[in-house]
């Protein structure tokens, strides 16, 4: 099965961890992710202003370069997912910014929302299946108690990303049962860990982020997984008072399919 795919910028520098592990477990679990060419950055923030088209226009060439392989469109990054994700909900509901960037891109066709997007862990719920999953690991993180940490941006809004459930999601959960570990689930695992003020408020963010380590902490998690190169980042410059390990999920799945020493080589 091959799915069209966007990596994003982060992928391709800070975060090629997340990139490699994701692509070598894709293969090992019977899909292949083949990337979009010439994508260009997402932006990194879905546009607010509604009359906003110009920074909407590289998510709508994506979305119609999977169209046009007949493929669904897979993300990793959860501020690429969640930029894709609305910019396809406006381009299929929104008629005023469907109609302008059509008109900016003269597509040969008008690109009318009918990809769609899929986060790496929907495929791995939806498409491969957690028991399929659990049947390939050969390292089970067996006695490993695993916080997910989803963060903002992978949830809401919920209507629109439609992920799961914003106040009380079970994917990342899932997923860990599958890897052979045991979920933590501690209050803050879908709180803001700072996100984009972290440049700006420097330690406002370490707190907010301390708080998330620290409460993951308090209910004896030995580490803690995300989808979000930011998060990790900010997570790790915390203020926590007890420092856990934070790791790509994808980097958990292919240790546990006995990948991680052949993407490292």
């Amino acid at each position: 099965m091959k799915y069209s795919y966007y990596p994003g910028c982060t992928l391709k520098n800070k975060a090629k961890d997340l990139d490699a592990y994701a692509r070598a477990s894709a293969e090992a679990l019977g899909f292949e992710l083949e990337e979009i060419e010439d994508w260009q950055c997402c932006g990194g923030v879905y546009p607010l202003g509604s009359d906003e088209i110009a920074t909407k226009l590289s998510s709508v060439r994506a979305l119609n370069a999977a169209k046009e392989k007949g493929q669904d469109l897979v993300t990793l990054c959860s501020a690429c997912h969640h930029v894709i994700k609305r910019v396809n909900d406006d381009m299929k509901n929104v008629a005023d910014i469907q109609f302008r960037a059509n008109n900016y891109l003269k597509l040969d066709e008008p690109y009318t929302g009918e990809t769609q997007v899929l986060h790496f862990l929907e495929v791995l719920r939806d498409r491969v299946g957690f028991d399929a999953i659990k049947e390939k690991v050969v390292k089970p993180f067996t006695g490993k108690k695993i916080g997910a940490y989803y963060g903002c941006l992978l949830l809401r809004p919920g209507k629109i990303l439609e992920f799961d459930n914003p106040e009380n999601p079970k994917i990342m959960e899932d997923f860990i049962r599958a890897i052979g570990g045991e979920p933590v689930i501690y209050p803050y695992r879908n709180e803001c860990c700072g996100g984009y003020i972290s440049l700006k408020e420097k330690e406002l963010s370490k707190s907010m982020a301390g708080k998330i380590m620290d409460n993951a902490a308090s209910f004896e998690a030995d580490m803690l997984i995300t989808a979000c190169p930011l998060c990790l980042y900010n997570l790790n410059k915390s203020d926590a008072k007890t420092k856990l390990p934070v790791y790509y999920f994808t980097e958990l799945l292919a240790e546990a399919l006995g990948l991680k020493e052949e993407v490292q080589a």
